[in-house]
């Protein structure tokens, strides 16, 4: 068996028995070769299966995706092949569905092959580039041409001006009727998570679980000594050593009995701390691994002397927090908007007096990703426009929230759970990828 084989099986396999790995033990990570054939084969996958079924519920004939080097549309990002960083020139995919029997033919208008779209322009035959493209329109004849342009999700609005006019000047007047906004087929691409991905998604989020709890323990966090600062940049250098790259700088902080008001504010970044016993750590972390992205949102507590646990009120504080988690994943329904599931989950935790903030974003191949917005924390009352778009089953999801909890041995001062785990929403109902924290991280340790 070749080695990229047989390390993507011993992955794969990890999976079936998640339960075996302890926390601490780093699953294993595949070398850049490794990663770069694996994110190939999930290309091709996507193409033949995810591209067409879109096509055909948008009722879109033609799907045309153009950019230049260095200012590449998002969506081009993702169909590139794993060894190329960036588009080449300006490089046109198109897509046209020749129907069920026939399929979708995809095309490059490119000086290059790109990757599963074969070229479709010789510029020694045709120089113009635009003009060719205008030729492959008028032989098909489309009933509908769909361009990403978006006012609303920038992740399908990657179809700059000077794409857009340099595309409309070449195109035959007769065509000008037909162009119509690609912005749900580019969500709707971005969003679905295909079966193979979804095999390996919990190993990504496994890895992400497993360098949160390495930062919060004994091993990198001496009370009294290490700073946040500290904490942070460790992470990114343990991210860096594993040959991950992290989508946002990590974030560490804390509340403590007797603190400010605005202590552990996830609406304000608090300046150092050195972290002492008795606070509680909240990290927020993300890597981005095989294409796909995590975003962890956890807590630990730093013992006193003589204690083996935290305070009662913390750990009855993060149930609260599971609670809320449980009450917006149960509002997941295909269909629903973002802005109604927001509403159906607030309402259930007013009606439990539970103190809640929703802000939940999908997740996949950005970490605020391409899907319905479940709250913004400064728009509670919904989110217009991106708040709007439906939920669609196989989409990954951030469930991004904190419930404001008062803690009786910290003399009824309130502070927040903040909580972050991905969740796969498969038509039915929602569930965590790699489990979520039920109990707080303990520094040091207990047996």
């Amino acid at each position: 068996m070749r080695r990229h084989a047989f390390a993507l099986a011993v992955l794969i396999a990890g999976l079936a028995a998640p339960a075996a790995l302890a926390q601490s033990e780093m699953p294993v990570v595949l070398s850049m070769r490794e990663r770069a054939a694996l994110e190939d084969r999930w290309l091709e996958a996507r193409l033949d299966t995810v591209v067409p079924a879109l096509m055909r519920r948008e009722g879109i004939a033609m799907w045309i995706v153009s950019a230049r080097e260095y200012n590449e549309d998002p969506v081009i990002k993702t169909m590139l092949p794993a060894t190329w960083v960036s588009a080449r020139r300006r490089t046109i995919l198109v897509f046209y569905d020749r129907g069920p029997d026939e399929g979708v033919e995809r095309l490059a208008v490119a000086r290059y092959d790109v990757g599963p779209f074969p070229r479709a322009w010789n510029p020694e035959s045709q120089p113009d580039q635009w003009g060719r493209l205008a030729e492959i329109i008028a032989e098909r004849d489309p009933a509908t041409i769909a361009l990403n342009r978006s006012a609303t999700f920038a992740l399908a609005d990657g179809l700059t001006d000077t794409e857009y006019d340099g595309f409309l000047a070449a195109l035959p007047d007769r065509f000008h009727d037909r162009i119509v906004s690609g912005e749900r087929l580019a969500i709707g691409w971005l969003e679905t998570r295909i079966p193979e991905e979804m095999d390996v998604y919990p190993m990504i989020c496994k890895i992400a679980h497993t360098i949160i709890a390495e930062g919060l323990s004994a091993q990198v966090i001496q009370p009294g000594v290490t700073t946040t600062d500290d904490v942070e940049w460790w992470y990114r250098e343990r991210i860096r050593d594993l040959k991950f790259t992290a989508w946002f700088h990590p974030s560490v902080s804390v509340q403590r009995a007797g603190a400010g008001e605005r202590d552990g504010d996830f609406s304000a970044r608090a300046a150092a701390n050195t972290i002492r016993p008795g606070d509680l750590l909240h990290v927020d972390f993300g890597i981005t691994y095989l294409g796909l992205n995590t975003d962890t949102q956890q807590h630990a507590y730093v013992l006193r002397p003589g204690e083996t646990n935290a305070p009662a009120g913390l750990r009855q504080a993060l149930a609260t927090g599971n609670r809320l988690q449980d009450i917006l994943t149960d509002a997941f329904k295909t269909g629903r908007s973002g802005n109604e599931i927001l509403r159906a989950a607030l309402d259930q935790a007013r009606a439990e007096a539970i103190k809640a903030t929703i802000y939940t974003h999908p997740i996949g191949y950005h970490g605020h990703g391409a899907g319905p917005t479940i709250g913004l924390w400064d728009q509670q009352g919904g989110v217009p426009g991106r708040g709007d778009y439906p939920l669609f089953p196989h989409t990954a999801h951030s469930i991004e929230l904190n419930a404001a909890v008062s803690i009786p041995e910290w003399n009824n001062k309130e502070i927040r759970i903040m909580l972050e785990e991905d969740a796969y929403f498969d038509g039915e109902s929602a569930w965590y990828i790699d489990g979520r924290q039920t109990a707080l991280w303990l520094i040091p340790r207990q047996d």
